[in-house]
């Protein structure tokens, strides 16, 4: 008798043990941040939705291995249209913007920028006989095709205004990049503004004519920093929540996947230093 009260108690004591480390398994659980991350699903090699429906790219792998360093943090993506990205940062209905965001001074007033997760350089593409374009100051009256709210287009806006009597005619669309680039090597428009990165990838990947005229670094300055980062919205998680981002882009330079995911992506190395 006596042992099968010793049993039963042995018994109750590891169900009680048991118990206790569920519920804190489960505490431990939801006591993680959930951070929604949106992205405007393109421009591809950055953000993409492949053809089983999966959201893919650096900047998506970026944050991927970045979180993965912060374990209080459980993510989400959600795929959206590029305006509804910063509206939604604006309302804190999404944490983080993943889109191969550029710096710019009226972006900076309303978001947290991480450090950066690429290095850049702005090129003008232009079609491989054309030798009207050689800097910034001869997209003058020259015609191109962007999507509102990019640093292109807001570059292209602020030059239109210092030099009103021979404007860049800018013709706003929501086309793909790889549609862009085509109606610069059509002759449709005269010019696109572009990462130095892609351009050479997509010349390379679609036999593109079009060749690459690098910026200044006083032209590139228009356009902004030669970075790009990802966006944090100024919500009450805001500030702690871009340190921590901050912390794993650390992490992933210092152990080297940073380069690894660049590398997949443009077959060169274009991690921040």
């Amino acid at each position: 008798m006596k042992y099968i009260k010793w049993y039963l108690l042995l018994i109750s004591g590891i169900l009680i043990l048991t118990g206790c480390d569920n519920k804190t398994e489960t505490s431990q659980a939801t006591a993680k941040k959930k951070i929604v991350i949106a992205t405007s699903g393109e421009p591809s090699p950055f953000v993409t939705v492949n053809g089983q429906g999966e959201l893919i790219g650096y900047d998506i792998d970026v944050v991927k291995a970045i979180f993965a360093e912060l374990p209080q943090y459980q993510i989400s993506f959600e795929v959206t249209e590029f305006p509804s990205v910063l509206a939604g940062l604006d309302a804190d209905r999404y944490q983080v913007g993943a889109n191969n965001f550029a710096m710019n001074e009226k972006r900076k007033e309303k978001y947290f920028y991480t450090d950066p997760i690429f290095v850049n350089q702005y090129v003008i593409a232009v079609r491989a006989n054309d030798n009207r374009i050689n800097s910034f100051d001869d997209l003058k009256g020259k015609s191109t095709e962007t999507t509102p709210g990019l640093n292109y287009s807001t570059a292209l806006e602020q030059y239109n205004l210092q030099n009103s009597n021979n404007p860049v005619d800018i013709h706003y669309s929501e086309a793909d990049l790889l549609a862009l680039l085509q109606h610069v090597e059509s002759g449709k428009y005269d010019f696109q503004l572009v990462d130095r990165a892609m351009l050479m990838l997509f010349i390379e990947k679609h036999q593109l004519k079009l060749k690459s005229i690098e910026l200044s670094t006083a032209d590139s300055a228009r356009i902004g920093l030669p970075y790009s980062y990802l966006l944090v919205s100024k919500g009450i998680k805001g500030e702690q929540l871009t340190k921590d981002l901050n912390q794993g882009i650390k992490k992933i330079i210092q152990n080297g996947k940073l380069t690894e995911i660049s590398y997949r992506y443009f077959k060169a190395d274009y991690a921040p230093k």
